[in-house]
C-alpha cells in the first residue's frame, strides 16, 4: 500500500506508524509542508496520514500551506481513500468535512484517560479498545463532528477526541503514535504550552515507563491494521 503522510514541523513525525508501515512492507512518501515540499496527485496514493503540528487549522496568514493541504485532504476524501489525522490532523479532517475547529474549553496535555461511545465499542475498527484507556494528549483547540461521521471517543476535558467518517477515515484528537523519542522532541519545542491549567501536567508528570508507550503503540498498530484491512483486496 502507498502511504503517503503529511508533516507539519520536524519534531512531530510518525513515531510508531513508520514501524508498523515497515513492518507490514508499505511504501512510505511525505510531503513536509515546513519545507515548502509538494503534494502528490491523489491517485499516487492509497492512504493519508496527516499528523500533528502546534499552528491551527486556521492560521492560513502565517502558514499559507494549510490552504493546498486542506484541498489535497479534500481531494483524498473524495476519491476514496483511507485517511488518518491525528491531533491538528484530525482538526484538519474534521474542517474540511464542514465540522467547525475552535478553542476548548480546557487545554489539554498530559496523560489523560479516553473513554469509547458505545456506537465506537460496537465498530469493528474499534472494538478491540477498551471502554477506558489511557493515551497522551497536547492540545488547545477542538473540532465540532462532522455531519455524518461516527462519535467515537470523549474525555473530561474534552468531548470529541475521536470521529470515523464513511468507514474510512479517522480523525484522533490524541497521540497513539508517540514513542518516548516523540514525546522528549516535543517538551523540548513545546515547553512554553506547558502554563498552569486543570487538564495540563508538568515534565515530571509526563515521565511515563517505556511499557506505556509500547502498550500504547500497540493499540496504534492495530487500529491501523483494522483500518488497513477496509481497503479492497486487502
Amino acid at each position: 500500500m502507498r502511504i503517503h503522510y503529511f508533516q507539519h514541523v520536524p519534531f512531530e513525525g510518525l513515531g510508531c506508524i513508520e514501524v508498523w508501515a515497515t513492518d507490514n512492507h508499505h511504501t512510505l512518501s511525505m510531503t513536509r509542508f515546513y519545507l515548502d515540499e509538494p503534494v502528490p496527485q491523489p491517485e499516487e496514493i492509497d492512504w493519508l496520514v496527516v499528523m500533528g503540528g502546534p499552528m491551527n487549522i486556521y492560521e492560513e496568514a502565517e502558514y499559507p500551506w494549510l490552504e493546498r493541504e486542506k484541498q489535497f485532504i479534500r481531494e483524498a476524501i473524495a476519491c476514496g481513500k483511507l485517511v488518518l489525522g491525528i491531533c491538528l490532523g484530525a482538526q484538519l479532517i474534521a474542517d474540511v468535512l464542514g465540522g467547525r475547529v475552535t478553542r476548548n474549553a480546557h487545554k489539554e496535555i498530559g496523560w489523560y484517560q479516553v473513554e469509547l461511545t458505545p456506537d465506537a465499542q460496537a465498530s469493528a475498527l474499534f472494538d478491540f479498545l477498551p471502554q477506558r484507556f489511557t493515551a497522551l494528549h497536547w492540545h488547545g483547540d477542538t473540532f465540532a463532528l462532522p455531519q455524518g461521521a461516527l462519535h467515537v471517543a470523549r474525555s473530561e476535558a474534552c468531548e470529541n477526541q475521536a470521529f470515523l467518517y464513511d468507514g474510512r477515515v479517522i480523525g484522533l484528537q490524541f497521540h497513539l503514535e508517540f514513542t518516548k523519542k516523540s514525546m522528549d522532541a516535543i517538551l523540548h519545542h513545546c515547553a512554553d504550552e506547558l502554563v498552569q491549567g486543570t487538564y495540563v501536567q508538568t515534565v515530571d508528570a509526563m515521565q511515563v515507563p517505556e511499557k506505556t508507550f509500547l502498550e500504547m503503540n500497540r493499540a496504534m498498530s492495530r487500529l491501523l491494521d483494522r483500518l488497513a484491512s477496509t481497503m479492497p483486496g486487502s
